[in-house]
């Protein structure tokens, strides 16, 4: 009997002793955290925002013995890629995008063809000289990845443009204003435009403005591009960009613009609708006839395209 008491004695205090000293320990622990503070630089500021937009669709249809007539079968595909890797240290800021496009799309009564084609890759350097303000350097190089073809009603097709035909690079030093991070204006007042048409046949046409038999042509001007992307309702996001050139050497009052819109509706994780409108303007490109008067010119060129499929973001 005396063992047990014992025992159970040297349990309690055993019991007592580990709850004071877990009660030392959390306050020992309390008053060491009222000492010490925190330091911000302890830990290492991402300097890397990187991702990637996925979208691809797909539509399938076909016909057999329908009174209402249409073609039997018809089969097209998209595919928008949009990456993206932004660094920021310090005042060093460096932005780099890739806006990649294909679509193709063929029918029993048109056969096979291309609906979209867009290869868009730019860098950007700024370095901070004031409050939303940096002293920066692009480049932008545009072209396309296969043949392009005009499709006359009485002729047969007739190749309109090849990867590098056109090809458009920019070097432009200016000024980039960014008050946010979804937002950017990039100024320059002296920028080099080059403009390659590296196939034999479209150069002997004088195609894109090039002189014939060149396969390139230099320009000297203006450029402004207002860049701006927006999620709106974590499921609808769009994103717009603004190209403005003026060539200072051969009439620049004709403005030449490039504005490509992209609106995509997210249905689930994998799901969602993507709508894209292009519009470009180019002085230089008189391939247009007028029907009235017979004249070749520049128009307003305008591409549009809807597509429901899988979508990925990483």
């Amino acid at each position: 009997m005396k063992k047990f008491t014992l025992s159970i004695a040297c349990c309690l205090f055993c019991f007592v002793a580990a709850h004071a000293q877990n009660d030392w320990m959390k306050t020992s622990r309390d008053e060491a955290a009222k000492k010490f503070k925190k330091d911000a630089n302890d830990t290492i500021p991402k300097l890397w925002r990187k991702g990637l937009n996925l979208n691809v669709n797909i539509n399938q249809g076909s016909l057999s013995n329908w009174a209402a007539g249409g073609d039997n079968f018809s089969f097209s595909l998209g595919s928008n890629v949009f990456a993206w890797a932004y660094y920021k240290k310090g005042r060093h800021s460096w932005d780099n995008v890739a806006d990649l496009a294909y679509g193709y799309i063929n029918t029993t009564s048109l056969g096979g063809r291309k609906s979209d084609d867009r290869i868009d890759l730019t860098t950007k350097y700024g370095y901070e000289i004031g409050k939303y303000w940096y002293l920066s350097g692009l480049v932008n190089l545009r072209t396309q990845f296969t043949d392009g073809f005009l499709y006359p009603a009485d002729t047969t097709p007739q190749l309109a443009s090849r990867f590098f035909a056109p090809g458009y690079v920019l070097l432009s030093p200016g000024f980039d204003y960014k008050p946010a991070p979804s937002f950017s204006l990039f100024m320059s007042p002296i920028t080099a435009r080059f403009v390659f048409v590296m196939d034999d046949f479209l150069s002997k046409q004088g195609a894109y403005g090039v002189e014939p038999g060149k396969r390139m042509k230099y320009e000297m001007g203006a450029y402004v591009s207002a860049n701006y992307v927006k999620t709106f309702a974590k499921n609808m996001t769009y994103k717009g960009r603004l190209d403005l050139f003026s060539d200072y050497r051969h009439n620049p009052q004709n403005i030449d613009v490039f504005f490509t819109n992209a609106l995509e509706l997210k249905v689930n994780k994998w799901i969602s609708a993507l709508l894209t409108v292009d519009m470009i303007y180019d002085d230089d490109v008189k391939v247009f006839e007028n029907k009235e008067t017979g004249i070749l010119g520049p128009r307003l060129q305008v591409k549009q395209v809807i597509g429901v499929g899988f979508a990925a973001k990483f």
